[in-house]
């Protein structure tokens, strides 16, 4: 069995014991194996499937907000709270502090690819329409260097992508559109306070900024994915990831 097989047997049995079968969606493997073929063990004769919480998961509360899901479903995130703390050092407007506390939360919950325009597109029902901007467009900018604000061609990049990797032509095409607006500024603050190599040794709590949230990001009183905004299927699924449909 290869790596890949024997995970998903593990996963299999382990969904076995829950009360629910737990199936996956094409994307959780696909380039593991081909997305044509079926995408998990086939569910067991007359087995229900998962149709909400995980209870391998943390319980969700009934109206969550960006801290719950800062604290019960994204991954690691000190690299974005240092990376806000260092705005705020910097004397970054405190809405872009925000945007950097939030610029990578598709990669701590969501999707690596793309990161920048998931991100935006997560939040743009509640932030003020510059932070959205600026999330989407760092995507492009973090490519490209901007001396004038003493931003390089990140090093960690280099040894990631090799120097000889030229960004997607949609990632060139969206700098060049960036580069003329008028929030070009905007994005590139976010490029300039990401920390592309977090400091292990330094520790920083979401409390810190349970204000700046506050003020600049609308909770809404149904809860993160449940206020029916174009974007809240998306929360739900970050909430839900093994819902069946």
């Amino acid at each position: 069995m290869t790596m890949l097989e024997r995970a998903e047997a593990a996963e299999h049995a382990l969904s076995e014991q829950l009360e629910r079968f737990v199936a996956k969606s094409a994307i959780y493997t696909s380039g593991d194996k081909d997305p044509r073929t079926p995408a998990t063990p086939p569910r067991p004769a007359g087995a229900r499937v998962m149709m909400g919480h995980d209870p391998r998961l943390p319980k969700m509360p009934e109206k969550p907000t960006l801290i719950d899901f800062f604290k019960l479903r994204f991954g690691p995130t000190q690299h974005l709270m240092q990376s806000a703390r260092l705005a705020q050092k910097n004397g970054v407007d405190e809405k872009l502090v925000l945007a950097c506390l939030i610029h990578d939360i598709a990669i701590a919950g969501f999707i690596r690819g793309d990161h920048g325009y998931w991100a935006a597109q997560l939040v743009t029902p509640y932030v003020d329409e510059e932070v959205a901007w600026a999330i989407r467009y760092h995507q492009a900018q973090r490519f490209f260097a901007d001396e004038s604000v003493g931003y390089s061609y990140p090093k960690l990049y280099l040894e990631l992508f090799g120097d000889d990797y030229v960004p997607d032509p949609y990632i060139q095409r969206d700098y060049e559109y960036s580069r003329n607006h008028k929030w070009y500024m905007s994005a590139r603050q976010i490029c300039v306070n990401d920390l592309y190599a977090f400091d292990a040794n330094v520790k920083v709590e979401l409390e810190e900024f349970t204000d700046v949230i506050g003020r600049h990001f609308k909770q809404p009183k149904e809860g993160l994915g449940f206020d029916a905004s174009p974007t809240s299927h998306m929360w739900r699924t970050i909430m839900w990831p093994t819902k069946y449909l």
